[in-house]
């Protein structure tokens, strides 16, 4: 696939207790999927995960997967460390995605 992107992204809830790590090739679609969870029940629904806070971009869906399987079998210090390398304030990336635009 020409041009394809492929995503493993970090997601957590608002005490930042709970971290989801997942794969896309649409990573504002999918974050949009998480954030209206009651649209697709499971772990992210449950612990109510919809701050993105770490992404990285893969041309090949082969090295996103391995990634995201070496970043699962990370113990959490050192998934936080990764999130603070592009994230410091651990602020949701993804906020200014789907806001309204204001009204004139």
């Amino acid at each position: 696939m020409d041009g394809a992107m492929f995503y493993i992204y970090l997601l957590t809830n608002s005490h930042k207790n709970v971290l989801y790590i997942g794969v896309t090739n649409s990573l504002e679609r999918r974050i949009w999927e998480h954030k209206h969870h009651h649209l697709i029940p499971g772990f992210t629904a449950k612990y109510n995960c919809q701050f993105l806070v770490y992404y990285e971009m893969f041309d090949r869906v082969i090295d996103a997967i391995a990634r995201e399987k070496q970043i699962k079998g990370w113990n959490r210090v050192k998934k936080d460390a990764l999130v603070a390398t592009m994230n410091p304030s651990w602020n949701d990336l993804s906020a200014v995605w789907f806001k309204a635009p204001p009204s004139s």
